[in-house]
């Protein structure tokens, strides 16, 4: 398969690596022969797990849309919204991108999609984050919806007589999503939510909080996190003798969440895109040939049951661009605010794109653009995940 032409600048997460100078300075001279797109992504720090397979999948995608030459910068923000502010400042000004895209994690997203949107370029999120209006014209978001993935987890708590749960979360945005939108769809559906506890991404432990959730005595406990901190709260729970049902969130979707929760992981519910099992979706579903493509790749090279939730996000943008790109290239050339704006709208015409994690079809109210294919329940058996179905 084609691969992309890459300048990848390992930036600190408060700094701008001199490696990113030359391939600046290209990016300029280049313009309107190649479009150029600046991904900001989490490789160091807690998130890493989450950011590391979006750089990967980067190796699977085409290197040219449209007869045109991709040029894709790929930095590292560790997961700061400051640092992913300075890399999308530095990826609208300097490098003149077509295209920008991440973060990882929810709170960089939003830092990026404010720029985004203050610079005129189009922004593809990697993480969920929530989408304002003032945030709504240039930024769409390629993770599941919190709404839409939450669901799949409610329905199973009132399929098993869940009457109470309690709720340990991020205490950021990310976080916040995840608890109002429990209250909001499991409330009406007879689930109380009994405790809510936070923990901040970098914490070590959890004891107090899930001591707390432990005396609550919940039928259930969601946890909202991501990436291998999701593990934490997984862990002490089950250390703490909770026997209760455990759910997650498709943040959490990765082998690094079975690899550090051990045995803890075993029985867990879990949220994910369809990318984690296209082999048991049927011939006629969308999202089973591109999820089988990318996984049969990424497996291959990075190992048996690699397969990640987060790999499908920078994957499936570019299947998106596939569709929107040779529309925009009908009126505008690469490297203008024409070219820009005609990207923005071939967003909003292109229907039923189809992807390894849903099928898009973006409006201007909704940016996620995804409906009930985009989600699967999965569970760990003998380490490994299963379907629930």
């Amino acid at each position: 398969m084609a691969r992309p032409t890459f300048s990848i600048a390992a930036a600190a997460a408060l700094g701008w690596s001199a490696l990113a100078a030359p391939a600046m300075a290209q990016n300029n001279m280049a313009q309107g022969n190649e479009i150029v797109i600046g991904m900001s992504v989490t490789t160091t720090g807690p998130a890493a797990a989450l950011g590391i397979p979006e750089r990967n999948a980067l190796e699977f995608v085409p290197k040219e849309i449209g007869g045109v030459p991709l040029k894709v910068i790929v930095l590292d923000d560790g997961g700061d919204p400051t640092a992913a502010t300075t890399n999308a400042r530095r990826f609208v000004t300097e490098s003149k991108a077509d295209i920008i895209m991440g973060s990882s994690t929810t709170p960089p997203s939003i830092a990026m999609s404010t720029v985004a949107n203050e610079a005129g370029v189009p922004h593809f999120g990697l993480a969920p984050f929530p989408i304002t209006p003032q945030r709504a014209k240039w930024s769409v978001s390629l993770p599941q919806p919190i709404p839409i993935v939450g669901k799949v987890l409610y329905d199973h708590m009132k399929a098993h007589n869940v009457k109470t749960v309690g709720y340990i979360g991020y205490s950021d945005s990310y976080g916040d999503l995840w608890f109002n939108d429990l209250r909001k769809q499991a409330g009406p559906m007879g689930i109380k939510v009994v405790d809510e506890e936070r923990f901040a991404r970098p914490d070590t432990s959890v004891t107090g909080q899930v001591l707390k959730l432990v005396a609550a005595n919940p039928d259930a406990i969601l946890i909202g996190a991501s990436g291998t901190a999701a593990a934490l709260p997984q862990t002490t729970l089950r250390a703490r003798g909770y026997k209760g049902l455990i759910y997650q969130t498709h943040g959490a979707a990765s082998v690094d969440f079975i690899r550090i929760a051990g045995k803890a992981a075993e029985g867990v519910l879990m949220a994910s895109g369809p990318v984690m099992d296209p082999e048991g979706q049927p011939d006629s579903a969308l999202t089973r040939k591109p999820g089988l493509e990318l996984n049969k790749a990424y497996e291959a090279k990075y190992g048996p049951h690699s397969r990640s939730q987060f790999a499908g996000h920078s994957f499936d943008a570019f299947k998106v661009l596939a569709r929107v790109v040779p529309v925009a290239l009908k009126t505008a050339k690469p490297g203008t605010p024409e070219f820009r704006e005609a990207i923005r709208k071939a967003l909003l015409t292109e229907r039923d794109i189809a992807a390894s994690q849903g099928v898009y079809n973006f409006t201007e109210k909704d940016r996620y653009g995804l409906d009930d294919r985009s989600r699967i329940l999965l569970t760990v058996k003998d380490g490994k995940y299963v379907q629930v179905k």
